[in-house]
């Protein structure tokens, strides 16, 4: 009993170990509101996800682009993949899909590459192929350090 106590302990603190959150502000439930947003401009619902600081619901002005509203939700993360940010606006008879580099604005300075958000926008940041390897070469880490403590356990009876 009290080695599967110790194991279950260990797992609990294995898991734990790599739960870092980079969303420090974010409350899930939460409208996001543009600061500089007056009461007689027209508002509308945007979403950010992805690799961002605080992902969520935003109301922005109607004539927002893609760099306020991302600076809004505090900014891509260190993980971002920056070259390719998408955006999934509904449109008539479904949705269409546009693809933003902003690198190469970044590189440009070219604000032509930089869309207004329209209404029901949804915009997704993805993370960079070294994040998605860092994120499975910490589990698999976990995995190893769980097997090595259950073999030590079960060798020392």
């Amino acid at each position: 009993m009290r080695n599967l106590l110790l194991l279950l302990t260990l797992i609990v603190a294995i898991c734990l170990q790599g739960q870092t959150s980079e969303m420090t502000t974010f409350n899930p439930g939460s409208v996001y509101q543009y600061p500089g947003a007056g009461n007689e401009q027209f508002m509308i619902n945007t979403y950010i996800w992805g690799q961002v600081r605080n992902p969520g619901l935003y109301k922005i002005p109607d004539n927002t682009d893609l760099l306020t509203l991302l600076s809004s939700a505090g900014g891509p993360t260190e993980n971002a993949k920056l070259s390719k940010v998408k955006i999934i606006r509904p449109v008539a008879g479904g949705e269409r899909i546009i693809y933003v580099d902003l690198k190469e604005y970044m590189r440009t300075g070219d604000m032509s590459l930089i869309p207004i958000m329209k209404p029901g926008d949804t915009v997704f940041v993805a993370g960079t192929a070294f994040y998605a390897i860092e994120r499975v070469s910490s589990f698999l880490g976990s995995v190893v350090i769980f097997f090595s403590v259950y073999t030590m356990i079960n060798s020392s009876k």
